[in-house]
């Protein structure tokens, strides 16, 4: 009995270190952002909203925000059918280069986004559309395209081809079939990865800085350029909203999907 006590002393002594240990950047960038004094310090000098007006009323801040949503819903878009299409595919048929697809999945882990971002330059300025937004999109789409994939795929493995079958024998023809039974079945996996794309474009910063110039910064590129010269409450001031933006995203992943669900398909 005492044996089985220490474990646990120990398992949840372990776990609230681990808590600890990931919210302690939030905890700290929460408490800057409220501070009233003029430069970021841990624990705030006082308590003020000062910094939020300021970035509400800084046009440059709001313009780059706006930049950065488009860049994301573009990302979002673009994700959404060709990621739903080839997950399907990969978790029902036997595709032909199946290996080449799955060596492309682990892209975002095995080549540094440097490599990726300086590749899709030279391919967007060949094209002559580098200094455009949406080119922004496409790139974070390239990238982030595999956990689209996984997201729809593992829902896709779970989908039983007898209702698919039991549609067609009633006379549906293959589009209604899908429509009908398939895209229904992996919802829940393409709600997962479309959220999961957004957050990631929306918090791209490499590509973005790679891809941009100094008319259409996106807010990551921006908030960059502030903190080569000094970093300023205002600036934990945005982190906190980018960190509001994902948790409404989890928010609604956990309403629309469910957070079981959702680590049940990892």
């Amino acid at each position: 009995m005492s044996g089985s006590r220490s474990k646990s002393i120990v398992l949840w002594t372990l776990v609230t270190i681990a808590l600890i240990t990931l919210s302690a950047p939030t905890v700290v960038v929460l408490g800057a952002s409220f501070t009233g004094g003029n430069i970021i310090t841990f624990p705030p000098d006082g308590l003020s909203l000062q910094w939020y007006a300021r970035i509400s009323q800084a046009s440059d801040l709001r313009n780059a925000f706006l930049r950065t949503l488009q860049v994301a819903t573009v990302c979002t878009l673009v994700a959404i059918p060709v990621g739903t299409l080839a997950g399907i595919a990969l978790a029902k048929y036997a595709v032909r280069f199946e290996k080449s697809v799955q060596i492309y999945l682990l892209l975002p882990f095995t080549i540094p986004l440097i490599g990726s971002g300086i590749g899709l330059m030279l391919v967007f300025g060949k094209a002559g559309i580098l200094g455009q937004l949406w080119p922004v999109g496409i790139a974070c789409c390239v990238i982030n395209l595999p956990f689209m994939i996984w997201a729809v795929t593992a829902s896709a493995t779970g989908l039983d081809p007898d209702l698919e079958l039991a549609a067609a024998n009633c006379g549906a023809p293959p589009l209604q079939v899908f429509f009908s039974v398939t895209l229904p079945a992996v919802m829940p996996g393409v709600i997962t990865g479309s959220l999961l794309m957004f957050i990631l474009a929306l918090n791209e910063f490499l590509v973005s800085l790679l891809l941009v110039d100094a008319r259409i910064v996106t807010l990551p590129v921006l908030i960059y350029n502030s903190i080569r010269s000094i970093i300023t409450p205002d600036l934990a001031a945005i982190s906190v909203v980018f960190i509001a933006c994902s948790a409404v995203a989890i928010f609604l992943l956990d309403r629309l999907v469910g957070l079981d669900i959702f680590l049940k398909s990892k």
